[in-house]
């Protein structure tokens, strides 16, 4: 069978050590669309975005990521993202290193699909732990092993207004300059790839809406202060292409706030990018 569960799950994928620059935080940010000095100057008042530290083990990869999990016999045209969050011990450094150490430590049974998670630990060379991500890929035309299904409780959002609601425009090349971000699949710049996959034009990267929208909820609810970020938790609901807008809702909620994303405008008007938005502050 493509997908063994009795060697793929709790199986070590080993550890990486990486290094990040303030180049790096200042592209990644640039990738996103951020404009605000505060992002993208090097200068004493430089913050990272919490979503830099997903990316930052793999920032300088040129290669396809690779799908060489123990276990499963999986390629790039069944895979997508299905959910992300990162947990923060602190606020990332402008520069620094690290290693991160990974292993998969779940695998659901959807039936027509499997949902493999991965958990990944970044700690500094003193031993501290930096940040604790954690991840799951969509594989369709997996699953019926009879496997665990897995369970997860939707978040709900508040029927009030939102606190804020704004929107971001993707620019045509968005994903394009992404992919310097470490992640060359070509599902986001082929399109031949991409409609092999199942879609009629190249999608802009999860992570890329990922980022865009910790970045608005920061900007618009904590006052542009990433260090007030604990963590950022998403699943991915829908996709995006180059070209199209981004609506960001959040909610504040005690020590939290909840949100969604969809697409505002065009023919998808209202199509969802991103559920089960919470980011935790301290």
């Amino acid at each position: 069978m493509p997908i063994d569960p009795d060697v793929a799950i709790g199986a070590e994928l080993g550890s990486l050590d990486f290094t990040w620059s303030e180049s790096d935080v200042l592209l990644y940010h640039l990738a996103l669309g951020a404009s605000d000095l505060s992002y993208t100057l090097e200068s004493a008042g430089l913050q990272v975005l919490p979503s830099f530290g997903v990316v930052a083990p793999t920032f300088h990869a040129s290669d396809p990521p690779p799908l060489d999990l123990p276990g499963c016999d999986i390629n790039l045209a069944q895979v997508v993202h299905g959910s992300q969050s990162i947990d923060l011990a602190g606020p990332v450094p402008t520069s620094g290193s690290a290693t991160v150490t990974t292993r998969i430590s779940e695998i659901w049974d959807k039936g027509k699909a499997a949902v493999i998670w991965q958990e990944g630990i970044a700690t500094a060379p003193s031993g501290e732990r930096l940040w604790t991500t954690r991840s799951s890929i969509f594989v369709k035309g997996e699953g019926g092993w009879g496997g665990d299904r897995g369970s997860s409780a939707p978040v709900e959002l508040p029927e009030r207004a939102p606190d804020t609601d704004t929107t971001y425009d993707v620019t045509p090349t968005q994903a394009l300059l992404y992919r310097l971000c470490g992640d060359r699949n070509p599902l986001h710049a082929d399109p031949e790839f991409a409609r092999a996959a199942g879609f009629p034009a190249p999608i802009l990267h999860g992570l890329c809406s990922y980022g865009i929208v910790l970045r608005t909820l920061t900007d618009q609810l904590l006052d542009g202060d990433a260090s007030r970020v604990a963590g950022f938790a998403v699943k991915f609901a829908g996709v995006v292409f180059p070209g199209e807008t981004i609506r960001v809702r959040g909610w504040v909620e005690g020590g939290r706030i909840v949100g969604a994303a969809t697409v505002a405008g065009g023919e998808r008007d209202g199509a969802a990018v991103l559920g089960d938005v919470v980011l935790t502050t301290v």
